[in-house]
């Protein structure tokens, strides 16, 4: 197998100065994407276009036995590239100019890659990127839970385990340099891994059921969140009384939401208890998170059987929350007559 590389590069650049002068601003070749040396990716792999005419260069064609993909990135979609918002971070990190328009089209390049490390080195940023990667590998495995064919739950769990493997990197500071040697060569070269990480990717490769890759699928995710969880930055918790008045004014809204929640536990009202204490937990993650609050799990002494237990619960909780806004010195507005309200309203 010959590497034209650098005929083929020489090639590209002289049909841009020739045919493509003005509407070309940036040619890239990749390293670490060339297969036993046959060169692809490092003669070149795409190029930015300074106008919609430049989009015209693009072109495939296959050269021996060797393919190549003359294509465009926009300078937009370079920019989520540097955002990590972009499946191939390689494109960016790995980039190497090899023909710029100007020595500004290049430095604008040259900054967005910069900004890409930048991001990379950011503990904040990379925990929020692989949160979204997290979040994608799941709604994958919800999906997957319904596939019967055992070839599309493979690709599934193929796929989720490069999600998260995309997450993996992130929180080691990196990404997926080399694609030319597999998952578990680049994984190995990572400080640290979610338990089980690798070896649940090497009996997916095996598994030969769909419930096998369902279990791996679902081992997979549960490892990965508990990685990524340890990585959550610590949150300062504010003691600014217009952050709290926030908290104040969502617990004015949903008191209502804890009398009915009471009525119904009197009242044995199962169904409507439960329905109204998914609704408020779902609240209580939202506002524990935003304001630092402990976890304030509710749901878990819900029982058909012991609705006074969780009506307790329920009313720990509460008082929890009231107090809370007190030490932030918020005043709640609470009147016990609506002869009270009107005359201060």
């Amino acid at each position: 197998m010959k590497n034209n590389t650098g005929q083929l590069r020489d090639w590209a650049i002289n049909k841009i100065k020739t045919e493509y002068p003005n509407d070309i601003a940036i040619l890239i070749a990749l390293e670490g994407h060339s297969v036993n040396g046959d060169g692809h990716g490092e003669c070149f792999d795409y190029f930015v276009p300074a106008t919609e005419r430049g989009n015209e260069l693009a072109q495939t064609f296959i050269i021996g036995d060797v393919g190549h993909d003359l294509y465009p990135r926009s300078w937009e979609r370079t920019e989520r590239t540097a955002n990590l918002e972009d499946y191939a971070t390689l494109c960016l990190g790995n980039a190497k100019v090899v023909y710029s328009r100007t020595k500004e089209d290049e430095e604008h390049f040259l900054s967005l890659q910069k900004k890409l490390f930048e991001n990379l080195a950011n503990p904040n940023f990379v925990y929020k990127k692989s949160l979204e990667q997290l979040n994608i590998a799941m709604d994958l495995y919800r999906t997957m839970m319904f596939e019967e064919r055992l070839y599309k739950a493979r690709m599934a769990a193929g796929i989720i385990h490069d999600y998260l493997s995309l997450a993996v990197y992130y929180l080691n500071g990196t990404y997926n340099k080399d694609w030319r040697n597999g998952p578990v060569e680049q994984l190995l070269k990572m400080k640290e891994l979610p338990e089980n990480f690798i070896e649940y990717y090497k009996a997916i490769t095996r598994a030969d059921s769909v419930n096998e890759l369902r279990s791996l699928a679902y081992l997979t995710i549960k490892t990965a969140r508990q990685f990524i969880a340890t990585y959550k930055p610590v949150q300062e918790k504010t003691t600014a009384n217009n952050d709290f008045s926030g908290l104040a004014e969502w617990y004015q809204e949903l008191s209502l939401t804890w009398r009915r929640l009471y009525f119904y536990c009197d009242t044995k009202n199962i169904d409507a208890a439960f329905s109204d204490a998914c609704n408020l937990q779902n609240e209580l993650n939202i506002v524990g998170e935003e304001f630092g609050l402990k976890e304030m799990n509710l749901l878990e002494d819900f029982s058909p059987t012991n609705l006074e237990k969780f009506k307790e619960t329920a009313h720990e909780l509460e008082n929890y929350i009231v107090l809370q806004i007190k030490e932030h010195g918020i005043i709640l507005r609470k009147f016990d007559t609506l002869e009270e309200f009107l005359a201060q309203n």
